[in-house]
């Protein structure tokens, strides 16, 4: 048993479970980052967290781990290359420090797959799939658009 100090369930919105966003892409930033060891310990991935800025899904978090050290050489060369794709979309070239990649605008291209760590396979994740600098794409929201949007503004901004 456990001491809850006098909760009251009526003080407090219940969590509501997410659904994934939508597959598409969205402007987002960096706002945490972490090494973490891999399940078996024998290597480590950095957890990027991002956090969508814009948009009907503004604050919703997404995550990508990079198997930055890890015994498979195709995994760390795979890790090394998302990781300069999210350097170049940000413009830090050469961080000494995850912490220089934090709170700097992006485009994260975004996809939609099943878990295969669900029995069933029928729950949804997000999984992120590109990066891109902020100027070169623009944020593509999946909702269609309104006939009141200004086609020269840029889908971020509307």
């Amino acid at each position: 048993m456990a001491d809850l100090n006098g909760f009251n369930a009526a003080d407090v919105d219940p969590a509501v479970g997410f659904d994934p966003v939508p597959a598409g892409k969205y402007l987002a930033l960096i706002t945490d980052s972490e090494m973490k060891p891999t399940k078996s310990g024998g290597g480590s991935y950095l957890q990027l967290t991002f956090q969508i800025i814009d948009g009907p899904y503004k604050g919703r978090l997404l995550w990508a781990r990079l198997n930055l050290d890890n015994a498979n050489a195709l995994a760390v060369r795979i890790a090394r290359a998302e990781l300069s794709a999210i350097c170049r979309a940000v413009g830090v070239m050469s961080p000494t420090d995850s912490v220089e990649l934090h709170n700097l605008p992006l485009v994260i291209k975004v996809s939609c797959k099943k878990r295969d760590d669900v029995p069933g396979g029928e729950e949804i994740t997000n999984e992120i799939k590109g990066y891109e600098k902020k100027s070169a794409a623009s944020a593509e929201r999946p909702a269609p658009a309104t006939a009141s949007a200004s086609a020269s503004t840029p889908p971020w901004k509307r």
